[in-house]
């Protein structure tokens, strides 16, 4: 499940809300443990989730790089062709 939080720093464009709130999304389930709730847990979820969206969007927001934004084609391609050699094509 935590393979999923991708990397959201030096994109153009930048992260979209979508994306950050994904990956908050998969970090409360991987520290949780858990994929499905219980409506007695369900508020306590949903309120980290939102904590986690806040921060990374605030931590997104002031980070610096030198370095040239990447492209999310590019990268998309790369993360394909490394899945390839791994796994076979499909």
């Amino acid at each position: 499940m935590c393979r999923n939080i991708k990397t959201l720093f030096n994109f153009d464009p930048p992260a979209t809300e979508e994306e950050i709130r994904a990956a908050a999304l998969q970090y409360v389930r991987k520290i949780s443990g858990f994929t499905a709730l219980s409506a007695a847990n369900q508020a306590a979820f949903d309120n980290a989730i939102a904590e986690i969206e806040q921060a990374s969007h605030r931590l997104l927001q002031v980070l610096v790089t030198n370095a040239p934004p990447k492209d999310r084609q590019v990268e998309a391609a790369k993360a394909h062709a490394k899945a390839e050699r791994r796994f076979g094509a499909a």
